[in-house]
């Protein structure tokens, strides 16, 4: 039997548009981040594999959640993270509510509106930030702006992949409403180049994913522990330069990702910038109204 390990891209943590365990982060807390981050991969690359049947790809989904909760023992991915829960006394339902995201994937090609995109992204990324901050021991009360940039990173994602995953998958995370609010049409999104309607379309998007990460701007000021603090920094830096970048060009015909050369460089100077606003007690106040997700 072929476990779902076999079924990666090939695609690792270093290859992320954010940094997964990085130096940044205490050392004592990377196994655990990396067992999550490839669990996750894993069940992400099943969904998005081009050519496995849904049902298949739903089979599988389901023995990677069936391993983590115990009940086997042949996923690496899934045994690895269930043992690292268990050392730390952690429970698995961020790893779940990720695995649902991914059932989503595979039934559910179309997204009606804002809010339909929001639900997807309370399983798909919210999840992600809750269990780092779950992993360093933060209060709860850091959740909603931990939701608010993670889910500007999966929008910011779904629209830098829209041709991509239309052309590869027939999957749209752009919602009907807002293509038909400018003219657009699903179908254009399978040219080279966007039309002024869909363009129109994607860049307002993008303006509204701004608001999301503005509402997420106070998390480094929530967050206790240092270290995390920063690579915080430096997520919502790149997720602001990317989200710049979709404001003004075509995701199907421009580059709307970041360099390795440009991520060092907003990487160091987001570091910098977040430990000189949090020693001088500079770092920004939680947001209370104008809430968009």
């Amino acid at each position: 039997m072929t476990t779902a390990g076999e079924l990666r891209s090939g695609k690792s943590h270093k290859d992320e548009n954010f940094p997964v365990a990085s130096w940044i982060i205490h050392p004592r807390h990377r196994a655990l981040i990396l067992a999550f981050y490839n669990f996750v991969r894993t069940g992400d690359d099943v969904a998005d594999h081009a050519t496995l049947p849904a049902q298949e790809k739903l089979d599988k989904l389901d023995l990677l959640e069936a391993e983590l909760l115990g009940k086997g023992d042949t996923q690496p991915e899934a045994v690895a993270l269930r043992k690292a829960f268990a050392e730390r006394g952690m429970s698995p339902k961020h790893a779940q509510d990720l695995l649902n995201a991914f059932r989503l994937d595979v039934t559910k090609l179309r997204y009606e509106n804002w809010d339909e995109l929001i639900h997807y992204c309370s399983l798909s990324a919210m999840p992600v930030g809750r269990f780092m901050l779950d992993v360093h021991g933060e209060d709860r009360s850091t959740w909603a702006a931990s939701d608010a940039i993670c889910a500007a990173l999966q929008i910011n994602n779904h629209l830098q992949d829209c041709g991509k995953d239309y052309r590869n998958l027939s999957r749209v995370y752009i919602p009907r409403d807002a293509l038909a609010a400018s003219g657009a049409t699903v179908e254009m999104l399978g040219e080279a180049r966007s039309a002024p309607a869909l363009l129109k379309c994607l860049q307002a998007l993008a303006r509204r994913t701004e608001t999301l990460l503005h509402e997420g701007r106070s998390l480094p000021g929530e967050i206790k522990d240092t270290r995390f603090a920063l690579e915080v920094c430096v997520i919502d830096a790149f997720a602001d330069k990317i989200v710049n970048l979709l404001k003004v060009r075509d995701p199907l015909s421009e580059n709307v990702h970041l360099s390795k050369g440009q991520m060092a460089g907003v990487a160091l100077s987001a570091m910098a910038g977040g430990l000189f606003r949090r020693v001088t007690g500079q770092m920004p106040r939680p947001a209370s109204t104008g809430r968009v997700i």
